[in-house]
């Protein structure tokens, strides 16, 4: 909390919320997902199958245990594979520029394209995508973009059996379809953080799963 009893970029979170649920809330391809307590989206065929195939392969090539602020691959926590793809790289360069556009807003607050991906057995417990500012990992985050605002997934293959996207305390499993993009706002209408966006990546039982995420701040990233 600050002085005005605010939690960290609060107000900025309120307005870039406002603005991309408008836009999304406008657009005839975006389906909002009945989620009790989340603003959670999909849209259909965003990404082509030659598109995903070609995003799957640059994982392959860059992907390395996946870890978390405090918590390394051994932990069992996140247990995929993953690494950021090369922004440089004219098929990601436009993936991401269609996103932004999508939702409305500037470039420069978006983090890197990450590619993740699961083998059978591997799995992403139950997690928020906004940063504890209570945590020793908060000052470096606010220094380089502030609080996450809003998730981009995409899927990028049908998984054979598991590897659903779990939001808990709604009840809801999406399951993985080449092409789908998941958005949803990882605050409150009022900018504080939404408990309600816990979720995890089940474990995937045959097969493998392949997604893209990337995630916006309130600020300038980097």
């Amino acid at each position: 909390m600050n002085a005005r009893g605010l939690v960290p970029d609060q107000n900025a979170l309120a307005r870039l919320g406002k603005r991309v649920r408008a836009r999304l809330a406008a657009n005839p391809d975006a389906y909002r997902i009945p989620a009790e307590g989340i603003e959670l989206f999909a849209l259909g065929g965003f990404l082509s199958d030659a598109e995903c195939r070609q995003l799957c392969a640059m994982i392959d090539a860059v992907a390395r245990p996946s870890a978390l602020h405090e918590l390394d691959y051994a932990s069992g926590f996140r247990t995929s594979y993953s690494g950021d793809l090369d922004p440089g790289d004219a098929l990601v360069s436009g993936i991401s520029q269609r996103i932004d556009a999508l939702l409305g807003v500037s470039a420069t607050i978006g983090e890197p394209v990450q590619g993740q991906r699961y083998w059978p057995g591997q799995q992403f417990k139950p997690h928020n995508d906004w940063f504890y500012t209570s945590e020793g990992y908060w000052p470096q985050e606010e220094a380089r973009g502030g609080q996450r605002s809003w998730t981009a997934m995409v899927y990028l293959n049908d998984v054979e059996a598991g590897g659903a996207t779990a939001f808990i305390a709604a009840g809801i499993q999406i399951e993985p379809k080449a092409g789908v993009l998941l958005l949803w706002n990882n605050a409150l209408p009022d900018g504080s953080p939404n408990e309600a966006t816990l979720h995890a990546g089940i474990p995937v039982e045959h097969g493998a799963k392949y997604i893209i995420t990337k995630w916006y701040r309130t600020r300038a990233f980097g």
